[in-house]
């Protein structure tokens, strides 16, 4: 369905509020602004903010909450013959070696990881995202493997893949934040991604393996 204008208007003002935030965020830092000072510098009201972002979070790490589903659509999509952990570690594997800016293989990444190192705030909700993202991948474990309500296999299988790729994102954010080259960790990270996978035992690299169609 073709986006309507009021659609699109909403679209771009929640942008434009979230750009100028992040702009005074990476200039100041996150606890140093207010919410009343992003609503003046992008000429709206605070009520309008608020009603874009329910938190003043929100405003830094709106893409963020976006990645909730992101392990759980990997699995989603995994090829037939690959298995849960197989499909992640796949995407993973891709998104680096193509230094995507998704996974923060970018330059200006490093700023915008010393404000959330500096923020509790925003730290306590990358935590929030975190758990959120391993319910999701859970939720579609069970559905898949159609795993009894008792059973822990799929709490314990995403959790190791929760692992993996909160590991991956650790070491790109830890090692932008050193103002390295994002080609110089990417190739860092594939030898990373090699050693996750000789960790994971046969049971989690055999979980959910898609049969065919």
């Amino acid at each position: 369905m073709a986006e309507g204008l009021r659609e699109r208007k909403k679209r771009q003002t929640r942008q434009y509020i979230s750009d100028v935030a992040t702009g005074l965020f990476l200039e100041r830092g996150f606890d140093a602004v207010t919410v009343a000072e992003i609503a003046e510098a992008a000429d709206v009201s605070v009520n309008t903010v608020y009603n874009y972002f329910p938190a003043k979070e929100d405003l830094f790490l709106d893409r963020a909450a976006g990645m909730t589903d992101r392990l759980a659509r990997w699995v989603r999509g995994r090829r037939e013959g690959e298995s849960a952990a197989d499909a992640v570690l796949r995407e993973l594997r891709e998104e680096t070696e193509a230094v995507s800016p998704r996974i923060g293989l970018m330059p200006g990444y490093a700023a915008f990881m010393k404000v959330i190192e500096e923020a509790p705030a925003l730290r306590s909700r990358l935590w929030s995202i975190a758990q959120e993202v391993q319910a999701s991948l859970e939720q579609v474990l069970r559905a898949e493997t159609g795993a009894a309500d008792g059973d822990e296999l799929p709490h314990l299988v995403a959790g190791q893949i929760g692992w993996a790729h909160s590991t991956v994102m650790a070491v790109i954010g830890r090692e932008m934040v050193k103002g390295r080259e994002p080609d110089e960790v990417s190739r860092e990270v594939l030898v990373l991604l090699d050693d996750i996978e000789n960790l994971l035992s046969e049971r989690i690299l055999n979980y959910a393996v898609r049969g065919a169609d």
